[in-house]
């Protein structure tokens, strides 16, 4: 009996990863509150500041709120984002409540439509995250992905366990731990 606890505790561990591993696509609010599409009330508290504490996947879904009869949203390059050209947006959306899936790991950058408004501040820079798999085949590992705009800092996250080479705080390093406890 004293070897199946550890197997079943185990056997747990592993589903729980898996399980968590696949998670489902979320649909995040601009700002994190309705009305956060605006001109920012200072430098220090803009949406960049906003988005630079949040991860964002591939499958997760950004969603504006916004009073459609004087601003609107543009998807714009890089170049554009910069100097607020709102002249060639890559999409224009004008409908108040807008979602946008993001679909692929990389940048995206917004701007306000509403002339002046995106050389105040109103513009928002998202990072989305990589999902790639270890070469062992084993659950997917989010990464960071390299961009020529400034990444967001990293958010505080788990401490590396050199000696295992697995994550502390993740599924696998709780999973070793069992295995180790249970040869033991």
């Amino acid at each position: 009996m004293g070897i199946i606890v550890p197997v079943l505790t185990l056997v747990f561990l592993l589903f729980t990863k898996m399980s968590h591993g696949a998670s489902n696509p979320r649909v995040i609010l601009v700002g994190g509150s309705v009305g956060s599409w605006k001109v920012p009330d200072s430098p220090n508290n803009t949406l960049n500041h906003w988005a630079e504490n949040n991860r964002f996947k591939v499958g997760d879904f950004i969603v504006w709120k916004y009073d459609m009869k004087v601003d609107s949203v543009l998807q714009v390059t890089k170049e554009d984002y910069e100097s607020c050209n709102t002249a060639n947006p890559l999409k224009q959306y004008n409908d108040g409540d807008t979602k946008v899936e993001l679909d692929k790991s990389g940048p995206y950058f917004f701007i306000s439509g509403a002339p002046g408004n995106c050389a105040k501040g109103e513009k928002i820079t998202l990072v989305v995250l990589a999902e790639r798999k270890s070469g062992g085949g084993g659950a997917p590992q989010v990464s960071p992905v390299t961009a020529q705009t400034p990444a967001p800092a990293p958010a505080p996250g788990a401490a590396h366990n050199a000696a295992a080479g697995l994550k502390v705080g993740s599924g696998w390093f709780l999973t070793a731990v069992v295995i180790g406890l249970a040869m033991a």
